[in-house]
C-alpha cells in the first residue's frame, strides 16, 4: 500500500511540472487532457497527506501510551488511538476504492443506440419513451444530444434512434444502460386492456477520435440515396442518404436526417468507429475473463438488465437486485439513483476481486 501511495505522489509532482511546460501550456488539447488528470490525483494526493497526519498521531499516542502510568490520560490516550485507527481504516478504504484502475473511455463523449425489440408498435412507442427518458437526464447534466439517425413509426414511436451525448463523464454516467430494457404495461393500442411484455435494446458506445481506430477507406462501401420519412415519404429530393459497409466486419451504417450528403457521410463514420471500437473491446474482454466477471453489466446487450412494471410503478434492475417505485420520475429523466447503485456495485465487486 505504502509504495501505490508513494508513486500516486511522484506521478503527481511530475503533472505539476508539465502542466508548468510552455510547449503543454500552448497545446489546449494536451493541457486539458493533463488538467483532468491532475484534478483526479489530487483526490488521492490530499487524502494521502490527511493519512500520513493520522499515521503520525496513532504513532505518538501509541509511544505515549507505552510510558504513561495515570490511568485517565491512559484512557484519553486508549480512546484517542482507537478512533485515529478506526479513521485510518475508512481512509485506506477510501483511497483504495480511488486507485481502482479508471475506465480510460469514462470522460468521453457516447453515442447511443436504442432500438425496438420483441413487442411491435408498442416496442417503438416504448423506444420513444426512453429516448426522451435519456434526453431528459442529458439536460440535468448540462449534456448536449445531437441526433444522428432514427426510424420512426407514424404513432409517435421509434424503430430506431442514434443520437451523441456531448458532455464530460457521459459515458462514466450512462455506461451500466447497455443491454435489453423490458416494459409492462397496457399499450395504447390495446383495447382490450391487457398488459404487454415488450423489448428495448440499448447500446452504450464511447466515441472515439480517428487515431483510436483507423478505417482504410479501400474496405468501405459507400452507397448513396434518396432520404425518406416514415411511410417511404421522400423528405428531399436530392441522393443525400449515406449508407457505409465495412467490407472487413460486414457492419452497416445509414444516415440520412440531416440535408447534406457529407453531414450525414460524417455521422455514418462517426457510429462506425465507435462500432468498431467496442467490437475490439468485446475481443479483448472475451480473453480477460476475470475483468468481464466482475464487471456490472457494462457490455452486454443481450442482457436483460430492467424492466419497468407500469401497473405496479416498479422499475427493477435485475443485475445488482435494485428496485423503485417512482416510475414517473425516472422516466422523466431523474436515473440517478439508479446511476450511482450501479456505480457503487460495480466498484464493490472489483474491490472483492481485488482482494481475492
Amino acid at each position: 500500500m505504502q509504495d501505490k501511495l508513494e508513486q500516486k505522489e511522484q506521478e503527481y509532482k511530475e503533472l505539476n511540472n508539465k502542466l508548468s511546460d510552455p510547449a503543454i501550456i500552448a497545446d489546449q488539447k494536451q493541457y486539458a487532457k493533463l488538467a483532468r488528470a491532475h484534478c483526479e490525483l489530487e483526490k488521492i494526493v490530499n487524502k494521502i497527506k490527511k493519512r500520513r497526519v493520522l499515521c503520525s498521531d496513532i504513532s505518538d499516542a501509541s509511544s505515549l501510551l507505552k510510558e504513561e502510568k495515570d490511568v485517565e490520560m491512559r484512557q484519553y490516550l486508549e480512546s484517542e488511538l482507537a478512533e485515529n485507527k478506526d479513521k485510518l481504516a475508512a481512509l485506506d478504504e477510501e483511497l483504495e476504492s480511488l486507485m481502482l484502475p479508471k475506465d480510460p473511455d469514462d470522460d468521453k463523449d457516447i453515442i447511443v443506440e436504442i432500438r425496438a425489440g420483441a413487442g411491435g408498435n408498442e416496442a417503438a412507442l416504448f423506444a420513444a419513451d426512453l429516448y426522451r427518458m435519456y434526453s431528459r437526464y442529458c439536460e440535468r447534466q448540462g449534456y448536449k444530444v445531437e441526433p444522428m439517425s432514427s426510424s420512426s413509426i407514424g404513432i409517435g414511436g421509434l424503430k430506431e434512434v442514434i443520437f451523441e451525448v456531448i458532455g464530460h463523464g457521459a459515458y462514466r454516467h450512462f455506461k451500466y444502460e447497455s443491454g435489453v430494457h423490458r416494459v409492462q404495461r397496457i399499450p395504447v393500442t390495446e383495447s382490450g386492456g391487457r398488459i404487454h411484455t415488450s423489448t428495448i435494446t440499448v447500446a452504450v458506445l464511447p466515441e472515439v477520435e480517428e487515431v483510436e481506430v483507423e478505417i482504410d477507406p479501400n474496405d468501405l462501401q459507400i452507397d448513396v440515396f434518396r432520404s425518406s420519412g416514415p411511410g417511404g415519404q421522400s423528405v428531399n429530393t436530392t441522393d443525400s442518404a449515406v449508407r457505409v459497409t465495412h467490407k472487413p466486419t460486414s457492419i452497416v451504417v445509414s444516415c440520412q436526417d440531416e440535408k447534406s450528403q457529407l453531414q450525414n457521410k460524417v455521422k455514418a463514420l462517426k457510429i462506425l468507429r465507435a462500432r468498431l471500437y467496442e467490437q475490439m473491446l468485446e475481443e479483448q474482454q472475451s480473453e480477460q475473463s476475470e475483468a468481464r466477471r466482475v464487471q456490472v453489466g457494462t457490455g452486454d446487450r443481450s442482457e436483460k438488465i430492467r424492466t419497468y412494471n407500469f401497473p405496479q410503478n416498479r422499475i427493477t434492475d435485475h443485475r445488482i437486485g435494485f428496485s423503485s417505485h417512482n416510475l414517473e420520475a425516472v422516466l422523466d429523466g431523474q436515473l440517478d439513483e439508479f446511476i450511482k447503485t450501479l456505480s457503487e456495485a460495480d466498484k464493490k465487486a472489483r474491490l472483492e476481486s481485488k482482494s481475492t
